[in-house]
């Protein structure tokens, strides 16, 4: 008896017991139900299995369970069951001819089909309004592949793509939007949602779209009367345990489940019983859960496990008792685990910081561009009237693809604490006063004009946009100034050529990478985004190597080898024998990425010497492939380094702090730039470390609340849009340095934003090309390393974190609370971590010095 006979066998006894149990003629037109859907016939009605109608597919069976409904008493029906369930014979030979027939149907000719293409035009199914746009695969199919393609009919429409598609996938390249829940273009399939059933010619039953490979002729069909039952019985299923409390869940309004039960569900239940429930769990302050709404889809399952690379989420049980959680209760301590938000289908996971606040109804957007690493991720920005409600990930294949780092999304509730709205002059007594703005822009113009430009400075902050530092630079050339700093960037005074600060393979191109050496970088706290696709690309099999110099402690979620975590340990690969500097000069798209780690350390210029002679030697420059890399840490640095934003050529790198200082919005290390008498003009949207140590405050705009240019790190200009207004008295950056030269009497030379932009343009020609990355030539890239930096010994202080906390990073976030207890809530956890690691190995070495012999 084979696999198939054997479980049907099974299949019968079980519903020989069932009957046992209820001795009625309600369970015999249950099992008849049973085989005929096992079979893959169509169940019957209860008077068709009385009446002894079936399907004719199967004689056999048909008639067997046919004399089994119409059997008057129960006994003869049990019976029957018994030799019914216990002839494996009958059973297998049924199942058998099945096979065949199928097998022979399947494998038809197309001149011996019984039927032809049909030509019919395509059906209008019905879409359902879940906002999802279909995948076109014809312009995102390599030209190689196009060469191997099929063609496949969809409701009489003849679609052509590549082979190994999916059903689910020809239907979205013809335009047929297919309902499902399970089912993610970035994730693996799971297919146990059952939701995007289709009809396929010659199957015997509805087949899952999804997991289904589409092969050479197949007719599919999707909205026929078998379709339209199949998907309203799957919805009725996973709305059995479903509490229906759309009133009070924030998933309503933009829920698929709600959407797709409108479309393709029924107008009513048959279930009665009690529903079921599931204890929350608790993943931590960003991540709200209401586990008894889940339908097991396991995309968030998923997601943790091959995108985020942290295995927190997994199934537990099965059947009624199956459900999704930690095995063990912990937080979710991954960086980009908030996405799980935006893939969950229902309202079981939510954003926390937002629940209960507003109805995606209530509240207009803007698109933006994320300002909290230097990737710049598209963003949309949901704000109702003044207020910013909610931060979501927007598309782009080129940048963050639909990802974002929880910092991005969540730090939002940090524009509204500790803003700066009001002027501000320190008085007499050493506090600062409110102030309007003419008295406060006297004030900083009198400190400017009272000394030489040699003792002014400016120093750019983290989040400062592109049309501000055009401003400030113009208005310290008029004051001859030429001390010009950027706050997380020092020592990167070689601004003229433009590939030796940029990500010059580009976020995108990296997955191309076969060998990638980090040095001194933690992927995973400065550009979590990027170390995704690094993940990604490493489970593709694309990536094969990894290794790294930096930090000891590293958990980048992929496997990789540390070389070390002291600059003479990257030396050791200057050699280019043996280890890994084989394996980086045998790759065929080498890439070397350096992190703020390097950029940050006295020694910086030679370890970029030592990096420079590794690249050359791995030949990381050629002609298609620039695998050369710095990585930006901050919004603002690329923009500054374009603008020329950096010391002049006769400024001194150990000179004293100036007299003036001009921070605008620079918040951290401000003792490399601030005396204890330094005269210090502080301009940004938070009373943050800078404005504590201000003599005059003048309130600025944040990134949710003007339209300006940033420049992410590989190079790539893009703009911000003003969701809400500024506070108070609060104003535009470059508007505030208008002003104030106008005071100072050097009045810069442009009053609309759009005359600062042409005058940026003048500047770096690039910035006025948005969204395009200007690729640079070979023998210029070949020039990223400075000339001096082979110069000067390596230091033997190992690397350290650049970030040491990932989720406070800025004035926005540190100000953020949501920020702030992520920060307590997984430092504990950490802790934990570590306790549990220690004693593990405690225990480890007890034992294996309780195996030492004793000296």
């Amino acid at each position: 008896m084979g696999p198939l006979s054997g479980a049907l066998s099974g299949h019968l006894r079980g519903q020989l017991a069932l009957i046992n149990r209820s001795k009625s003629k309600d369970a015999c037109s249950l099992l008849y139900r049973s085989v005929s859907s096992f079979c893959g016939d169509s169940a019957p009605t209860d008077e068709q299995a009385d009446e002894g109608v079936g399907g004719s597919r199967q004689p056999s069976i048909e008639s067997s369970t046919t004399n089994l409904a119409s059997t008057k008493s129960v006994q003869q029906r049990r019976s029957l069951l018994e030799k019914l369930a216990s002839d494996s014979t009958f059973v297998g030979a049924s199942v058998a001819s099945r096979r065949q027939q199928v097998r022979r149907n399947s494998t038809a000719s197309p001149a011996t089909a019984p039927q032809s293409p049909p030509t019919v035009p395509p059906s209008t199914s019905t879409v359902a309004p879940t906002g999802r746009v279909p995948v076109k695969l014809h312009s995102i199919i390599p030209d190689e592949l196009k060469k191997d393609m099929i063609e496949v009919f969809v409701d009489g429409q003849a679609v052509n793509l590549p082979k190994g598609m999916t059903v689910l996938q020809a239907c979205d390249e013809a335009g047929v939007d297919i309902p499902r829940f399970c089912y993610h273009p970035r994730l693996s399939i799971a297919g146990n949602c059952r939701m995007c059933l289709v009809e396929v010619e010659k199957s015997p039953k509805p087949v899952a779209s999804c997991a289904m490979p589409a092969m050479p002729g197949m007719k599919i069909k999707t909205d026929t009367p078998l379709v339209k039952k199949a998907r309203e019985g799957v919805m009725e299923f996973l709305l059995l345990n479903h509490p229906l409390d759309c009133p009070i869940c924030d998933q309503g309004g933009e829920c698929d489940l709600q959407d797709q039960a409108m479309v393709f569900g029924s107008d009513r239940g048959r279930f009665t019983d009690m529903k079921r429930s599931v204890v929350d769990k608790h993943l931590g302050p960003l991540i709200k859960t209401v586990m008894t709404r889940c339908i097991h889809c396991t995309r968030c399952v998923r997601y943790a496990t091959e995108i985020a690379g942290v295995e927190d989420l997994g199934v537990l049980g099965r059947g009624n008792a199956e459900e999704i959680g930690t095995y063990v209760d912990r937080l979710s301590t991954s960086e980009v685990s908030g996405n799980v938000i935006d893939l969950c289908p229902v309202g079981a996971l939510t954003s926390k910081p937002y629940a209960f606040t507003a109805r995606n109804w209530e509240l207009a957007n803007k698109e933006s561009i994320d300002v909290s690493d230097a990737l710049g991720a598209n963003i949309r920005v949901d704000h109702r009237g003044p207020e910013v409600m909610r931060v979501v990930p927007r598309l782009n294949e080129d940048v963050n693809e639909e990802w974002l780092t929880d910092k991005g999304r969540f730090m939002y509730d940090g524009l509204k604490r500790q803003r700066l709205a009001l002027p501000y002059v320190r008085g007499p007594d050493g506090r600062l006063q409110p102030s309007d703005w003419q008295g406060a822009l006297q004030e900083a113009a009198r400190a400017l004009t009272s000394v030489p430009g040699e003792e002014i400075a400016a120093v750019v902050g983290k989040l400062a946009d592109v049309e501000s530092i055009t401003a400030l630079k113009d208005f310290m050339a008029r004051l001859n100034s030429q001390r010009l700093y950027i706050e997380g960037a020092e020592g990167q005074e070689n601004a003229d050529i433009r590939p030796s600060y940029l990500f010059n393979t580009g976020i995108a191109a990296l997955e191309d990478a076969d060998a990638v050496l980090l040095v001194g970088t933690d992927l995973r706290s400065e550009a979590p985004l990027l170390n995704v696709r690094l993940r990604k690309a490493f489970r593709a099999g694309t990536l094969r190597d990894i290794a790294a110099v930096g930090p000891a402690d590293m958990d980048l979620t992929y496997p990789h080898e540390h070389l070390g975590d002291k600059a003479q340990d990257l030396s050791k690969l200057t050699s280019g024998k043996g280890g890994f500097a084989e394996t980086l000069a045998k790759a065929e798209r080498p890439a070397i990425i350096v992190g703020a780690g390097v950029l940050r350390r006295p020694d910086r210029d030679a370890i970029l010497g030592v990096v420079d002679r590794i690249a050359k030697q791995a030949g990381v420059i050629k002609e298609d492939w620039n695998g050369l890399n710095v990585l930006q840490l901050t919004a603002s640095s690329t923009g500054a380094l374009d603008l020329g934003f950096v010391p002049g050529p006769g400024v001194k790198k150990d000179a004293p702090p100036a007299k003036v200082v001009y921070l605008l919005g620079a918040d951290e290390g401000l003792s490399k730039f601030v005396g204890e008498d330094s005269f210090v003009i502080y301009q940004g949207h938070h009373g943050d470390q800078g404005a504590s140590r201000a003599n005059v405050v003048l309130p600025g705009a944040a990134y949710t609340e003007k339209e300006a240019t940033y420049v992410n790190t590989e190079g790539r200009p893009q703009r911000t849009m003003a969701a809400v207004p500024v506070p108070g008295n609060a104003r535009e950056d470059w508007k505030i340095l208008r002003a104030l030269s106008e005071i100072a009497g050097v009045q810069l030379p442009y009053d609309t934003t759009d005359a600062v932009r042409r005058r940026a343009a003048e500047i770096a020609p690039q910035l006025e090309r948005l969204e395009e990355v200007e690729v640079s030539e070979v023998s210029m890239a070949a020039r990223t390393a400075p000339s001096k930096a082979s110069a000067g010994p390596l230091l033997k202080e190992p690397f350290t974190r650049a970030v040491p906390n990932f989720y406070m990073t800025d004035p926005i976030s540190r100000a953020s609370q949501t920020m702030a207890r992520c920060t307590s809530m997984f430092k504990s956890q950490k802790e934990v971590d570590a306790q549990e690691d220690w004693l593990l190995h405690a225990d480890w070495g007890k034992q294996k010095a309780a195996k030492q012999p004793a000296l």
